[in-house]
């Protein structure tokens, strides 16, 4: 039996083509995968994102804690309802999860963990608050549903639903949250577009939903949300980075932080690494194919392998990002194994889209 959230019987309402996605009943696309894409990149699309699991932290020293369990330091995080992305890893440095922490009071911060790895979240920040924290609480709101309204119209769509949430977030700066009677709104996404995500009771998000829709939000499913992350270079957990991988290379260095003297779970392992292998993207050079995730990556420095690949509905070419040997280097000429031929390729920067707008020269 698969999982559902709040939301299920309207995406079944609406048509949505549903598939089994890590155990959870969730919609792919509504009818035009290509639509909702562009959707989102020209004004406004949502998401049913109520698979993620929010998970709340609440007791004195909860600041500390975080600093131990975290890759990244919330040292950062001085303002309330400010966010940071961070990875959670094992003792050797592979990724447990990658997951987004607010800051709301120095006894209460609130986590968002990836669908898929939340059971193992929640068992491995228990038992390193069992070592380290035994007076932390951590509870999982399995009360609460949550969608994404992303797109250069979105906040616009939800300011003309929600009333008083003009007046209330108007002011967020990108990666800061507020709260709004029962609803918690940040200014975060996973498309590379501005937006909100909005989390509250499960009744709210069902009707919010319906609300967001009839002014002209567009419902999106998993396979927009996928060829959006990916142009904007935004890792998927299971693809792009796992428990045999660091973030070091994974692209996401810039989420870790060696320079503090602070100790954290990886970080001696993370010191240790030597030469990690490269985390760049792609660009289809040849017709004849699409880049698709495992596909091997001929470089003269040695194969790679692509870790998420797809057609750029944006750039109109197919894009992937890739795990490739040290040395590798932005413009290099690479050659794909797609079926049975070799196609040209060139290494690039990713991300590949932001706002709407080519990255890519």
């Amino acid at each position: 039996m698969l999982n559902t959230t709040p939301l299920n019987a309207v995406h079944r309402a609406q048509g949505a083509r549903m598939v089994d996605f890590g155990g959870w009943d969730m919609p792919v696309n509504y009818g035009s995968q290509i639509e909702e894409h562009h959707a989102v990149r020209n004004a406004a699309g949502m998401f049913d994102v109520s698979h993620m699991r929010v998970v709340d932290l609440a007791g004195a020293g909860a600041r500390d804690f975080l600093r131990h369990a975290l890759a990244n330091n919330v040292d950062k995080l001085k303002e309330r309802g400010k966010a940071l992305y961070s990875c959670l890893l094992r003792p050797d440095g592979g990724v447990i999860d990658d997951l987004i922490v607010y800051f709301l009071d120095e006894s209460f911060f609130r986590i968002v963990v990836n669908a898929g790895t939340a059971a193992k979240d929640i068992a491995w920040f228990r038992e390193l608050i069992a070592r380290h924290a035994p007076e932390l609480q951590l509870t999982p709101r399995t009360d609460l549903a949550m969608i994404a309204v992303q797109g250069p119209q979105a906040r616009a769509a939800v300011w003309r639903v929600v009333p008083g949430s003009e007046a209330a977030t108007a002011a967020l700066k990108p990666f800061t949250a507020a709260t709004l009677g029962e609803l918690f709104v940040a200014r975060t996404g996973y498309t590379g577009e501005d937006g909100f995500e909005l989390v509250g009771p499960a009744a709210r998000i069902v009707a919010l939903w319906s609300e967001l829709a009839a002014a002209g939000v567009r419902p999106c499913g998993l396979g927009a949300r996928d060829t959006l992350r990916l142009e904007a270079g935004m890792n998927l957990y299971g693809q792009d980075m796992d428990e045999t991988v660091t973030p070091l290379e994974s692209g996401l260095a810039w989420t870790v932080d060696l320079a503090s003297p602070r100790d954290f779970v990886g970080k001696a392992a993370l010191l240790a690494q030597a030469a990690p292998r490269q985390f760049l993207g792609l660009l289809l050079l040849d017709r004849g194919g699409v880049l698709r995730a495992h596909q091997v990556v001929h470089t003269a420095r040695g194969d790679g392998e692509i870790t998420s690949g797809t057609f750029s509905p944006t750039l109109g070419q197919s894009i992937a990002l890739a795990r490739l040997p040290a040395g590798v280097a932005i413009g290099d000429s690479v050659k794909v194994a797609v079926r049975d031929k070799e196609l040209a390729a060139r290494v690039v920067k990713p991300p590949f889209v932001r706002h709407g707008k080519s990255l890519i020269a």
